[in-house]
């Protein structure tokens, strides 16, 4: 068991430094002016994307516990979690700042010619208080309403789904994807919980 934990440690170190690889290439990129002839859309669109990819990796720790049996994996779900509000953060901060330069009255303009801002809005206002309650101690304190309140992740994904999708003009590709992926994790979890339903039932009636 110390020896796990020792391990984990370890791991826990290597995982975070990966999950800041993609940031720390991106400030790479644009002090050495690497971002193409659009920096600032570029900016945005990466850090969208990694924001997407981490919310996926969140919720691919789960699946991998119910088909594998091996509960660890769970142990870097708060971290991914983490890092995907952090990139989510980033990409709001990049448009809001650079893209529309705090112009309030030229967000109000778009958002009726471009709803999937204010789909991303709600995505971001929906990770906004997982993020703020990823401690342990706030886990302590809401007990189990901490789990019913984390289960807006599952919405915050399907939503940030619908955000590309509605975002891109042309090539669905990456965002079907996407979808793709988000319908398969939510799919393996409603499976096994229906399994679970019926084993209960069997239990009871059994009993």
């Amino acid at each position: 068991m110390i020896l796990l934990r020792k391990h984990l440690r370890i791991i826990k170190i290597w995982v975070f430094i990966a999950c800041m690889g993609p940031f720390l290439r991106l400030l790479l990129d644009a002090m050495t002016d690497q971002l193409g002839a659009n920096p600032v859309e570029t900016l945005h669109f990466r850090l969208g994307d990694w924001a997407l990819r981490f919310l996926c990796l969140s919720l691919v720790l789960t699946p991998i516990r119910i088909l594998t049996g091996q509960s660890w994996p769970l142990q870097f779900r708060r971290m991914l979690g983490l890092f995907a509000y952090f990139y989510a953060s980033f990409h709001l901060l990049v448009y809001v700042v650079l893209d529309l330069s705090f112009s309030w009255e030229l967000l109000l303009d778009e958002v009726p010619k471009s709803p999937y801002i204010l789909v991303g809005f709600i995505t971001f206002l929906l990770l906004t208080p997982l993020a703020a309650t990823s401690t342990t101690g706030m886990q302590k304190r809401l007990g189990k309403s901490w789990k019913k309140l984390h289960k807006l992740v599952y919405l915050a994904a399907l939503t940030a789904v619908v955000h590309y999708l509605w975002l891109v003009k042309e090539d669905y590709r990456e965002p079907f994807w996407y979808a793709v992926i988000v319908l398969l994790l939510l799919g393996v979890r409603v499976v096994a919980h229906y399994k679970k339903s019926i084993k209960q039932g069997n239990v009871i009636v059994n009993g």
